[in-house]
């Protein structure tokens, strides 16, 4: 047995069948670009496969070998890749520049993160293992744009190209050359995807025949030049390669065709949602950030469960029943936080500090605990697990704490101060959970009425608009 199959053969047993029976099917006969940088989630959809299930199956593949991980950081306008790295550690929290569109963004993990999948050469050698040999559309296509840009097929892409590219070469470490083109009156860019190097020409005013001049010098970095303005008319462009690998500078009509070409995107898989995944905490506890990294995350649900009088309850029932009933507690709320696209945190005692990407999901989640919990009771004949939940939603800090990925910020105070109202089985959520037009069609679909209730929370000054979800 070769060893990928042994590999594929071990991924069976920690992952769904069907999405390992997918990915198999790409590793064998998938061109080689559908290998490179994978979006789980429009492979999810492709396959008709559950997107949380695909998820883990990648990340379970990854830490076998399989596949290799990439964290790229995305300019939110165009969606281009403006740095990558194999973990979030490589992901700094100053600010990063797009010179292709001429802005400069703090990274956040909402949508400025992604993380991709590629086959590791090992199990399939595909041409993306070599980017340096990747001719221009090839590159910008595999390398340049984020796996969120839904870019057309293949031979549509390199159409859209021969319409919007005046002209684009390949110019060698240490090497120089010219370029002679024809400015027609349109902006012009030109861009090197490798050094995200861009220079911006208005074209603009009488058409001449003089030949016009333009030099630029390829040093690395995110450089953008001072916009210049020229001429309809003809061109030379003198280039010079002073970094230490190939660049592929390439000149753009930007009008509306590249901006169509950008314009249609589709979702992907983000560091936040990541973080908040179940599978990914579990396999990459330790592995996650450098103890000196804050980044930022924009928005994030954090869910907080306590019970209600375990210290009775111990008492009641004697310390060996009490562990093994709080046991199976912690086991049925684990699973029903990571069945809701969600991940626990920590544990403190007997009380659980959970997160989800969205508000709706962390109500959906409280509401089967509180379910499961009741079931629980009434099979014992009894009311040993009195759950309390807080819920709030809003902007933290992704940090290392006690050497595991931890959230740091307000919004954390916040969610459990909410939990500290909470009675036996009840739900405590801030205006910014109920609010949440998903958490609103949850709340409808189950038939609730929450209660508004203005709160002051201990360690705050102002009062908080907080529901109880009956």
């Amino acid at each position: 047995m070769s060893e990928d199959r042994k590999l594929l053969a071990i991924l069976r047993q920690s992952a769904d069948p069907q999405v390992v029976d997918a990915i198999e099917r790409l590793i064998d006969g998938a061109p080689d670009p559908e290998l490179n940088r994978i979006n789980a989630l429009v492979f999810a959809a492709r396959h008709g496969l559950d997107e949380e299930r695909t998820i883990a199956a990648f990340l379970h593949a990854a830490r076998l070998g399989l596949f290799e991980m990439s964290w790229n950081v995305l300019c939110p306008g165009c969606g281009g890749v403006l740095d990558a790295g194999t973990s979030l550690r490589t992901v700094r929290h100053e600010a990063y520049s797009c010179a292709l569109c001429g802005a400069g963004y703090e990274p956040t993990l909402d949508e400025m993160v992604e993380v991709t999948f590629t086959v590791s050469p090992r199990v399939r050698r595909i041409a993306a293992h070599d980017p340096d040999a990747l001719p221009m559309p090839d590159y910008i296509r595999q390398f340049f744009w984020g796996s969120g840009v839904d870019l057309p097929d293949d031979g549509r892409f390199r159409e859209i190209l021969d319409e919007i590219v005046l002209d684009s070469m390949e110019l060698p470490p240490g090497e120089r050359a010219s370029l002679s083109l024809q400015l027609p009156s349109e902006f012009i860019i030109v861009f090197e995807p490798i050094t995200h190097h861009a220079q911006f020409i208005d074209v603009k005013g009488e058409p001449t025949r003089e030949r016009q001049s333009l030099s630029l010098v390829y040093n690395g970095g995110h450089a953008r030049h001072e916009p210049v303005t020229l001429r309809p008319g003809p061109l030379r462009l003198f280039l010079e390669n002073r970094t230490s690998k190939r660049v592929l500078p390439t000149v753009w009509i930007a009008n509306d065709r590249l901006h169509e070409l950008l314009g249609r995107r589709r979702p992907f898989l983000t560091a936040k949602r990541l973080l908040s995944n179940q599978t990914f905490r579990d396999l990459y506890r330790t592995d996650t950030l450098d103890i000196d990294q804050r980044l930022r995350i924009t928005s994030l649900t954090f869910l907080f469960t306590d019970l209600k009088g375990s210290t009775e309850l111990y008492e009641r029932v004697g310390d060996l029943a009490a562990y093994d009933l709080v046991r199976e507690h912690f086991r049925v709320l684990n699973e029903i936080v990571a069945s809701e696209a969600g991940a626990v945190v920590k544990t403190i005692g007997d009380a659980v500090m959970a997160t989800f990407p969205t508000p709706d999901h962390a109500l959906s989640a409280a509401l089967r605990m509180r379910e499961a919990m009741r079931a629980i009771n009434e099979q014992r004949g009894s009311e040993d697990l009195l759950l309390k939940i807080g819920i709030h939603e809003g902007p933290c800090l992704a940090v290392m704490l006690n050497d595991r990925q931890d959230y740091f910020g307000q919004t954390v105070n916040i969610a459990s101060r909410v939990q500290g109202l909470a009675e036996s089985r009840s739900i405590f959520a801030t205006d910014a959970v109920v609010e949440d037009p998903q958490t609103s069609q949850v709340i409808a679909a189950h038939g609730l009425h929450p209660t508004l209730q203005r709160k002051a929370l201990r360690g705050t000054h102002a009062e908080f608009a907080v529901y109880e979800i009956p």
